[in-house]
């Protein structure tokens, strides 16, 4: 059975305009919320409880962002993966630029490990990659093949990840060893049907069910680890780009929303939403770099 959730269940956590608003993680450590605009090169933190929010502004696009153990974020940029030290310094991990491609969603592995995704800009076919980036900034391409490079996370007990390829609505799950990062099997854990929009962003809760963005599907929705549609929340705009449980509790979700390419945009396009109390969500590791 699928349980609708109406427009009445969200709140505006962050009134914005970003073009290609993404990314949300919880900060666990600084007690914020980080989020990104990435067509605007812009990295937004939000406190929840005091209302206190930063920008920077970055020199490229930048596809996400997290936490450092140490300190400090790790960013998924056009030409890499960069390091913010705590004092604001930046300097690269990884530099390697691919003209034409660019840094997209990327998620923090139970290892402390980033996965991160690329595409192109012009979203050509087998254009983007999943590769895995250690702490020293080993890397190793997983997937080399794919074209939106999007949503990707872990299983409560990290046997199993799930990732999604947005042009081909699936979310996948592949088996996933905790102790060397490997992945196989990979197969379809759920399909978004015609008309739905397209899965984007995700995040898994303690119960092991995935939460998935819909692009120009106006949505959040939930899916069993069996794959069964469970839940839909549904929001007032049409590009919903990312999904994650924060706050005391860690049981608020934060929705991210872009604006880019609609004309007339409505008014909470490219805002932050949140829908209190919608679930249970697990604490996420930091990049162990």
């Amino acid at each position: 059975m699928t349980t609708k959730s109406g427009a009445a269940s969200y709140e505006v956590a962050v009134r914005a305009r970003s073009a290609l608003g993404e990314g949300p993680t919880w900060d666990a450590a600084a007690g914020r919320l980080l989020w990104i605009d990435i067509l605007g090169s812009r990295i937004h933190t939000y406190d929840p409880a005091t209302g206190r929010r930063t920008l920077r502004r970055s020199e490229q696009h930048v596809g996400a962002v997290k936490p450092r153990a140490g300190g400090g974020l790790v960013l998924n940029l056009r030409d890499g993966v960069g390091l913010l030290d705590p004092d604001d310094t930046f300097r690269w991990l990884r530099h390697e630029p691919v003209p034409g491609r660019r840094g997209n969603d990327a998620a923090v592995a139970p290892d402390g490990a980033l996965w991160t995704g690329t595409m192109r800009y012009d979203e050509a076919t087998g254009g983007g990659t999943l590769a895995r980036v250690t702490g020293d900034g080993t890397a190793e391409t997983v997937l080399d093949d794919v074209t939106v490079s999007n949503g990707t996370g872990w299983s409560p007990d990290g046997r199993l990840m799930y990732y999604i390829d947005t042009p081909t609505r699936r979310i996948d799950v592949l088996d996933h060893d905790p102790d060397t990062g490997r992945v196989t099997g990979r197969r379809p854990l759920a399909e978004v049907e015609d008309g739905a929009g397209f899965p984007d962003g995700l995040t898994v809760d303690a119960g092991g069910c995935v939460w998935v963005a819909l692009w120009d599907g106006a949505a959040v929705r939930r899916y069993t680890p069996a794959g069964a549609l469970d839940r839909v929340i549904e929001l007032p705009v049409p590009r919903v780009t990312a999904c994650a449980f924060g706050g005391r509790g860690l049981t608020d979700l934060y929705v991210t929303t872009a604006r880019v390419g609609l004309d007339p945009a409505p008014p909470l396009a490219g805002s932050l939403l949140v829908v209190p109390g919608a679930g249970e969500g697990v604490a996420q590791p930091a990049f162990a770099g």
